[in-house]
């Protein structure tokens, strides 16, 4: 009995270690806050956060976690202040340190809801792998540990960055074998690899690797910030069709849209804008594809066709399970509002873009699409005169219900 309580006890331990251990390796290295933000982390008891240094002394941690401005109790919502970042150690019982914290604080800012269809141009950092093949029943990719997913980036230490250099490099091997050097996406590695080139019967060298360099599509722009003339575009990243991996890359441009045609959704079938992009004028450089959202520059802000007034950003706290509405073009050049109501505001998810759960109510819109389509992802969500979010995705059961992120995280994702 003495043994198995003995054994017991010594299990209670090692749990409760590997709990510990576990809470502290998990902790994020980067957290971006808003000012005037709660600082939240799901800590055990006796791991707590310490602020050692700070690169704006206007910017204090309160006992509470949030981040103030050090002479006021509460932060004044009108007020900008400038941005800044603290230095904190994640410590055990007050004693041992066994981590460090950035917390980088942006200040509030205001933005102008957009609402316009745009199309993308993506150019991938390197060249992605989206499919493989035999080249004269031979598989010269068959050792190399190279996958569907990954990104080459030279070979024999010459810079990738479209196919048309990968063809014309391979094609110069004359059949020698080259090193390759990719990114393995699943585990974010660079790694290096050798390959021989397969001679085919048109006299050409072959990696039998199916790859791309960019990407297009329509959706909508969310908001432009006056103070930066920064943009904001879908509420979600752009995906590869075939890997469905979020596409890295090195550069994009915003540009205009044709808005061709507009297919209804119904149940189970999405809807869809469709637009062209062929003779369209450019809008601005895109520098950033993330899970919430896509960002960049204006570079041509005349062709932004903003319509709407400069506007507060409503923290999330304040949003109410109640009307609002949504911005988006559905015919060239005419911007509208359509009502919605949001249903559900998940408060505490940090981790993706479903932050509402929004429900089309208004009857002009839901005549014209079914609810929300494919390419509507981005519709700016305003509530009692302020940005609230972006329409992220439609449930393909019931096309008149879909998802929202909250500003607050798109605003984080482009800082």
């Amino acid at each position: 009995m003495k043994k198995y309580l003995k054994l017991i006890f010594i299990l209670t331990i090692l749990v409760f270690l590997y709990l510990y251990i576990a809470n502290i390796t998990l902790m994020p290295k980067s957290i971006i806050l808003l000012q005037g933000e709660e600082l939240e982390l799901a800590t055990l008891w006796g791991i707590n956060l310490k602020q050692i240094k700070t690169s704006n002394p206007n910017i204090v941690q309160t006992k509470s976690g949030t981040i103030l401005e050090a002479s006021s109790d509460r932060l004044d919502e009108e007020k900008k202040l400038e941005a800044g970042t603290i230095d904190m150690k994640v410590n055990l019982f007050n004693s041992i340190n066994v981590a460090d914290v950035t917390v980088n604080v942006i200040p509030k800012t205001t933005v102008i809801p957009l609402g316009n269809a745009i199309g993308l141009k993506l150019y991938t950092e390197g060249i992605l792998v989206v499919g493989m093949s035999e080249i004269e029943g031979i598989k010269p990719y068959e050792t190399t540990g190279i996958e569907e997913g990954d990104r080459i980036v030279s070979i024999d230490n010459k810079k990738i960055t479209n196919t048309e250099e990968l063809i014309q490099t391979v094609n110069s091997s004359q059949g020698k074998e080259i090193q390759i050097k990719y990114i393995k996406e699943k585990e974010e590695k660079e790694m290096t690899t050798n390959i021989v080139p397969v001679k085919t019967k048109d006299n050409e060298y072959k990696l039998g690797l199916w790859v791309r360099d960019a990407a297009a599509g329509v959706g909508t722009a969310t908001f432009y910030e006056p103070s930066t003339g920064a943009f904001a575009l879908l509420g979600h990243g752009i995906t590869d069709i075939d890997t469905g991996n979020l596409v890295t890359i090195a550069n994009g441009e915003l540009v205009t849209t044709n808005i061709v045609s507009i297919t209804k959704g119904e149940k189970g079938n999405p809807g869809e804008i469709r637009g062209s992009i062929e003779q369209s004028r450019k809008l601005g450089n895109i520098f950033k594809n993330t899970n919430f959202g896509v960002f960049g520059k204006t570079t041509n802000k005349s062709n932004l066709q903003i319509t709407e007034k400069e506007m507060e950003v409503l923290d999330r706290n304040k949003i109410k399970a109640e009307k609002a509405e949504i911005i988006c073009e559905l015919e060239q050049g005419n911007k509208k509002h359509y009502e919605i109501e949001i249903q559900k505001i998940y408060l505490n998810n940090n981790k993706d873009n479903k932050s509402m759960l929004i429900k089309v109510t208004d009857k002009e819109l839901l005549e014209k699409t079914g609810g929300i389509i494919q390419g509507m992802s981005g519709s700016p969500i305003v509530q009692d005169g302020k940005f609230v979010g972006a329409v992220t995705h439609v449930l393909v059961n019931d096309p008149t219900t879909g998802y929202a992120v909250f500003a607050d995280m798109m605003l984080k994702a482009a800082s």
